[in-house]
């Protein structure tokens, strides 16, 4: 299976790992939760996966490495104790609690969420000396004397041998104890991935044209060779860099995150032309529906491989619009929620607090959030972002209104609703310069349409232009929410298309 699919049978294992019952007893008791283990090459997505399933959860994430591990972190050092067993005096060994169990105890102190996944990765490549514990572990989920508290799912993940010469086969009876998903790379599934990640337009471009480059592993005379999906998105984050710095990208550069020669050249000659396609076409000008005779004849004209490019670098360039759009307009509802709970505390009888006051509550309770999901490891980058500018807001708002509080005298009530007034003032700058930005992005759609339906009659552009507008999911939700009628007729277009070709197929088969 591909690990689209693999995070979707963890995801509803772990929920039914900790559905409850009337009594709140787990409807699968612990010792019957089978740890699930995926078995897969290395740097295809297995941790990024943990990440998105505890973040969907609302649940806790502790990670480890088991190769960073020795019999002793894992399963706590030994210590005396003095104990009297029938009446006789004896010293006996003990063992502090394990390193891995005490992290998951951290977790639930310091972030107060009682639940999570403990996941484990290259469990099949634990040392000699600790083998034994790890196979206890997979058994009977303790390491020494301590368990995993209720509430934590296990995963677990290795490679096959192929990819690791020090993976260590499990036998029978510890196999038959884990649910195991064998995931395989697959480019369109990470495509998916990577365009809601913004990973760079060069990668995706050059990944469309050659997606056997997607993921290798070879073996040559200097030892093994790879690229994995985890460097090309280290590269994206380091080519973004270099180019807001000014910097030029070179094999040496690219070398260092993919490890296949023939690759690295090839994509770094490829990322040249994709910076010189940049300047070349003027993409500001054909989003803005402004292009020359000189652009579409140079695009008409262009081959194949130039095409896939300019589609590229226009898609790269709209869908981050999109998806900053589809972020503020995130953000601006659950302000107005925000102010709306405000509202109605201020409104409430027993309410002794300040306009002011309110808002920074709401600030700190923002604030306090984002510490409590650092803690437990399921922060995104965007929710993060998204909950800093929301406590930004109501900060800044606070600080205007504590401003005006000291330029004017009035009583309480009158006071919150003219608090109120102004803040709904502020709101509403925002939300109009959010329609705004929609209107434009929206007109910068139709552009893209208008000018790929000019340029590229009869090609297979607009194709990979609405395929690609479905496929990513901030431009799909942007349409579902603020409509694009070039995308809904050539939509139809190619369901229409797709059925008579459907049908066709069918009565070949009958004739």
């Amino acid at each position: 299976m591909n690990i689209r699919q693999a995070r979707e049978y963890v995801k509803a294992s772990v929920k039914m790992y900790l559905k409850k019952g009337e009594n709140g007893e787990y409807r699968i008791p612990p010792v019957r939760q089978r740890p699930i283990f995926l078995l897969g090459a290395p740097g295809i997505g297995k941790t990024a996966v943990m990440e998105q399933v505890a973040q969907e959860l609302g649940i806790a994430l502790v990670s480890y490495s088991m190769t960073h591990h020795t019999r002793q972190s894992a399963l706590g050092l030994p210590f005396i104790r003095h104990r009297v067993y029938g009446g006789v005096e004896t010293d006996v060994s003990e063992y502090t609690m394990s390193e891995i169990i005490s992290s998951v105890y951290d977790v639930m102190e310091e972030s107060g969420i009682r639940e999570g996944i403990l996941f484990l990765d290259e469990i099949n490549c634990v040392s000699e000396t600790l083998a034994p514990a790890m196979l206890q572990f997979l058994q009977y989920k303790t390491f020494g004397r301590h368990q995993v508290p209720e509430g934590w799912a296990i995963v677990t993940a290795g490679n096959p041998p192929e990819y690791n010469r020090s993976v260590r086969a499990f036998d029978i009876a510890t196999l038959d104890r884990l649910r195991i998903l064998e995931v395989e790379a697959d480019y369109g599934v990470w495509k998916a991935y990577a365009l809601s990640r913004g990973v760079h337009g060069a990668i995706i471009s050059f990944l469309d044209l050659k997606k056997e480059y997607f993921y290798r592993i070879e073996t040559t005379g200097k030892g093994r060779a790879y690229v994995t999906a985890r460097g090309w998105e280290d590269l994206s984050v380091m080519l973004t860099l270099y180019e807001e710095e000014g910097l030029e990208a070179d094999e040496t550069l690219v070398g260092q995150y993919l490890r296949i020669d023939r690759i690295v050249k090839e994509f770094t000659a490829y990322y040249d032309l994709y910076r010189k396609y940049k300047k070349d076409y003027h993409t500001e000008e054909i989003l803005g529906g402004y292009w020359g005779e000189e652009i579409a004849a140079k695009a008409a004209a262009a081959p194949f491989d130039e095409r896939i490019s300019l589609m590229g670098l226009l898609l790269e360039t709209l869908q981050g619009r999109i998806r900053e759009t589809m972020r503020r307009a995130e953000e601006l509802s659950e302000l107005g929620r925000l102010l709306s709970a405000a509202h109605r505390k201020a409104e409430g009888p027993d309410c002794r607090e300040t306009t002011a006051q309110l808002l920074e509550h709401q600030a700190e309770a923002m604030e306090a959030r984002i510490r409590a999901l650092q803690k437990a490891n399921t922060l995104s980058d965007d929710k993060r972002r998204q909950l800093l500018a929301l406590a930004g807001w109501l900060r800044e708002g606070a600080r205007m209104l504590r401003e005006r509080e000291g330029a004017v005298q009035r009583d309480a009530a009158s006071g919150r609703e003219r608090d109120f007034a102004l803040l709904k003032e502020r709101f509403g700058v925002q939300k109009e310069a959010l329609s705004e930005q929609t209107a434009r992005v929206k007109e910068q759609l139709h552009h893209l349409f208008c000018f790929v339906e000019t340029v590229f009659a009869g090609g297979n552009e607009l194709l990979i232009l609405t395929t690609e507008l479905t496929a990513d999911d901030a431009s799909s939700r942007f349409i579902a929410a603020f409509g694009c009628e070039d995308y809904q007729r050539h939509s139809r277009e190619l369901m229409l298309s797709e059925r008579q070709l459907q049908l066709r197929q069918e009565i070949e088969a009958l004739v």
